[in-house]
């Protein structure tokens, strides 16, 4: 297990209401570790906080401090708030995002807000609570939810794809920063989980899709990936394996490499050798 994963250890769940983010928070608190889940100021905020206080041993042991990930003020006082109650933080899961759906000429304003909660909020997350996490010279854990969509950038919803493709590069970068941070003990993990049933992508469905796991199944595959090590946490789905996702990511990168028009996979003079090398 991840050294930063023990019992009395201080994690932070953004977007921790419901769906992945609560999932997650119930397995950390099953760990024995203190929880703050963080999310908009919603019934389901404090409703959350009582299903953590039932799987945990001290209803102490758990907080739920409404925020607003879009806002840098509002994380600050997240971090401040977490220091005061439990002292230093172990764990940041950057989770909380949106997906309302865009166009390239969005009229709308969704733009703005998807990527001030999607990019901005991991992003400013990260940077506030990394730095004290360093110092306080304990274990550390930064878990930022990304999304296939922001690796092979499907036609449909461009400004989540280009939120998502964000987290990923302002990760990978994160990691390399870390390891390279004399005497940090903090780690960065990108999490790319695969279609899975949450408020977020049920779109009025009341009944889970044969295709779509469920939050507790995808959260049990992220911390088995921690446990062996993974930077990248491809996770599958009940409809698409690991073999796919992987060809349909090099096909994306052959976009560039093979000089085909962007996003060939959907262009109608390359879909059939898409699905041709798909099964290859």
């Amino acid at each position: 297990m991840h050294p930063a994963l023990t019992k009395g250890s201080v994690a932070v769940v953004t977007g921790g209401a419901s769906g992945i983010g609560l999932a997650a928070a119930r397995h950390l608190a099953r760990l024995g570790m203190r929880i703050c889940i963080a999310d908009l100021d919603t019934p389901a905020l404090a409703a959350a906080r009582e299903t953590l206080i039932f799987d945990s041993t001290a209803p102490n042991d758990v907080i739920a401090v409404p925020t607003d990930v879009a806002s840098r003020a509002d994380l600050t006082r997240l971090a401040d708030r977490v220091g005061e109650t439990f002292g230093a933080v172990n764990v940041l899961m950057n989770n909380a995002g949106i997906q309302p759906g865009s166009t390239i000429f969005d009229a709308e304003g969704n733009w703005d807000r998807i990527l001030d909660v999607n990019m901005g909020g991991i992003i400013h997350g990260s940077q506030i609570f990394a730095p004290r996490m360093i110092a306080a010279g304990q274990p550390g854990l930064i878990i930022n939810t990304g999304s296939k969509q922001g690796i092979t950038t499907p036609p449909g919803d461009p400004a989540y794809n280009v939120s998502k493709a964000a987290v990923k590069a302002f990760t990978e970068a994160l990691q390399h920063t870390l390891r390279n941070t004399p005497d940090a003990q903090v780690e960065a993990r990108l999490f790319i989980p695969g279609f899975v049933y949450t408020p977020l992508t049920s779109h009025g469905r009341t009944e889970r899709p044969a295709g779509a796991w469920t939050p507790e199944q995808v959260v049990a595959f992220l911390f088995q990936s921690i446990e062996r090590g993974d930077f990248y946490i491809l996770c599958p789905d009940n409809e698409v394996d690991r073999r796919t996702d992987e060809k349909r990511i090099l096909w994306a990168a052959g976009d560039i490499t093979e000089n085909r028009p962007p996003l060939s996979r959907w262009h109608p003079d390359y879909g059939d050798a898409f699905q041709k090398w798909l099964k290859s």
